[in-house]
């Protein structure tokens, strides 16, 4: 991997590369030598993805003192969703700088949504603990710019959870839950079947490549089929 080049991309220079090299190694890497889960970069994704939503959340709270909380909680699940981190990703030419196993790359790895969001919120976490909070706003926004622009224009990709979670509550609590069925296929190309559940029925099936997108198709079915009216 050439470090100097990538780093250029995000506009950040690490002071500690282990943290970016870690950011950018797959699981299916870390398989085909070996080596122990905890060398990839799934904990950095993890921490990544909390601080990636908030700072995208105090950047929307600031900008949009009149705002209700459901429309910030809109606005926020267009710009933290896995197509907007897979487009960003892209932009910065991550995939190529991946540490990845021969199979998934074979397969595909190297543009697949799911791992390029993934890699990208693993490459947050990494400015977090390289440069600190400040340094981590400063990527998160200047990277975003755009998608947070669209989002405040109103040109939002439909969020079909936030729309069936407020219809679903509409008219009071319910508990809703999202549970994976199954699972198909090798750990590079997986398939998921989720079930969506409302107050411990079956109301949407969603299936994807990932669980974020598993579960936007179980909400959208449970929206189109009618099956919203638990009361």
């Amino acid at each position: 991997m050439n470090k100097l080049e990538f780093q250029k991309n995000l506009n950040y220079e690490f002071k500690n590369t282990k943290y970016l090299e870690k950011a950018l190694t797959h699981s299916s890497f870390v398989k085909e030598k070996s080596e122990r889960c905890s060398k990839n970069n799934e904990r950095l994704e993890f921490l990544g993805d909390a601080f990636f939503d908030a700072i995208i959340s105090e950047e929307l709270y600031n900008r949009l003192e009149d705002v209700s909380e459901g429309k910030l909680t809109k606005l926020r699940a267009f710009i933290v969703c896995e197509k907007s981190l897979a487009e960003q990703a892209r932009n910065l030419q991550l995939g190529q700088y991946l540490f990845m196993g021969k199979g998934e790359e074979r397969m595909g790895g190297r543009n697949r949504e799911s791992i390029l969001a993934d890699a990208l919120e693993a490459v947050v976490a990494a400015i977090f603990l390289d440069g600190g909070y400040e340094a981590t706003k400063k990527f998160v926004l200047e990277t975003f710019e755009k998608t947070i622009e669209n989002a405040l224009c109103g040109k939002m990709k439909k969020d079909y959870k936030t729309e069936l979670q407020e219809t679903l509550q509409a008219n009071g609590d319910v508990k809703i839950e999202y549970q994976i069925d199954k699972e198909e296929g090798p750990d590079h190309d997986k398939t998921f079947y989720m079930l969506l559940f409302c107050n411990g029925s079956i109301i949407g099936k969603g299936v994807g490549k990932s669980k974020k997108a598993a579960e936007q198709n179980a909400a959208k079915d449970a929206l189109e089929s009618g099956e919203t009216n638990v009361f």
